[in-house]
């Protein structure tokens, strides 16, 4: 997959905790993929791609990071639960 570079500053404080540049740039990869799924701009199957896991895999980062996967609107949840 094509990348391209960005310069990303960070505290030097951050390091204090073990992360090395590599797992920043790990963790900075996941969140923007994270944020462009939750705000509907790329789908799930786009973004297990984008970061270079199945989509199994992708369901499962979801869970860990505690973002829902399919998020219901008011009344699509009531139309859900009507008997």
């Amino acid at each position: 997959m094509a990348e391209t570079a960005f310069e990303v500053r960070v505290p030097t404080a951050l390091l204090q905790f073990g992360i090395d540049q590599s797992e920043i740039q790990r963790r900075l990869n996941e969140w923007l993929v994270l944020s462009l799924f939750t705000d509907g701009q790329i789908s799930s199957g786009k973004a297990a791609q984008l970061l270079g896991v199945n989509r199994v895999d992708f369901l499962a980062l979801l869970r860990a990071r505690r973002i829902a996967y399919i998020n219901y609107t008011p009344e699509e949840l009531a139309d859900e639960f009507r008997v």
